[in-house]
């Protein structure tokens, strides 16, 4: 895999990877990473991807890791940085993967992006702020209600939540922590500390991120869709999902049962074997 910065028009870098560098005859897939992680495109799903003919591609978003920070980004922002990682690649032609916060990601550049995307799947993405129709925070567990609410308030609430000493606490499921004793426990490789070497701006950032308008519409999205939600999540309720699936044209909802904010990556190669079936 290669690693490398690609600048951005204000100065910025972004800390990208390449799976398969110039090779043109591979599907591009791009991986919009969960919260706080790092970009890496997701090991555990390399084995599918070569028998399958994906070329990975992702970068560690503003804040994390080797990027550069972007205080009040968005997933328009974010999709405009995209863009210019494709084009330094030399990519046209995409389909997007995105999981957690990184979902709602992959749906702003969806929206952004248009005919570049030929296909997207999520797993467990958030619903805009706000969203009519949606009781954004209901079900969420404790600990990410307090940290939603707290960016909900703006930036610097943030910084203060985030600096007060709280610890949060997932509250993972039976079927979460099964899945850190199989190949998913490769996200222990890409969390936390290790994703926020300079600080905690990336985390910052992404919280604040899904309380603020997107800069772009999901309801204009016109690539096959498929949203996976586990019906267990209390990190990002499904209803999330259901809202989502109902705004979204050609969307298709696959509801989990029993599955949590982890465990729904147990479908994540079906799901990359639904992108290939429907792209070029």
């Amino acid at each position: 895999m290669n690693e490398f910065e690609v600048p951005l028009a204000d100065g910025r870098v972004l800390h990208t990877y390449d799976t398969a560098p110039g090779d043109d005859g591979r599907l591009a897939v791009v991986w919009h990473h969960g919260t706080p992680n790092l970009g890496a495109p997701p090991a555990p799903l390399f084995e599918a991807g070569d028998w399958l003919g994906i070329r990975w591609v992702s970068f560690d978003r503003p804040g994390y890791g080797g990027s550069t920070a972007a205080p009040g980004r968005t997933m328009a922002s974010v999709a405009a940085d995209l863009t210019t990682v494709l084009d330094t690649l030399g990519i046209e032609s995409i389909a997007l993967m995105g999981y957690s916060g990184g979902g709602s990601y992959a749906l702003g550049s969806a929206a952004v992006l248009g005919d570049r995307v030929e296909a997207v799947a999520t797993f467990a993405a958030i619903a805009p702020y706000g969203a009519a129709g949606l009781d954004w925070y209901d079900g969420m567990i404790a600990s990410g209600l307090a940290s939603l609410q707290a960016a909900a308030k703006g930036r610097d609430a943030k910084v203060r939540h985030e600096s007060s000493g709280v610890e949060y606490d997932p509250e993972f499921t039976a079927t979460d922590i099964a899945m850190f004793d199989g190949p998913w426990r490769w996200l222990g490789s890409v969390a936390g500390d290790r994703a926020m070497p300079n600080g905690p701006d990336g985390l910052i950032d992404d919280d604040c991120s899904y309380t603020v308008p997107w800069g772009c519409d999901p309801t204009t999205i016109t690539a096959p869709t498929l949203l996976v939600h586990g019906t267990a999540d209390g990190i990002i309720p499904c209803s999330h999902g259901r809202w989502l699936a109902e705004h979204i044209e050609n969307a298709e909802l696959q509801l989990k049962p029993d599955d949590s904010h982890i465990s729904v990556l147990a479908h994540a190669e079906s799901a990359l074997e639904w992108i290939r079936e429907r792209t070029g």
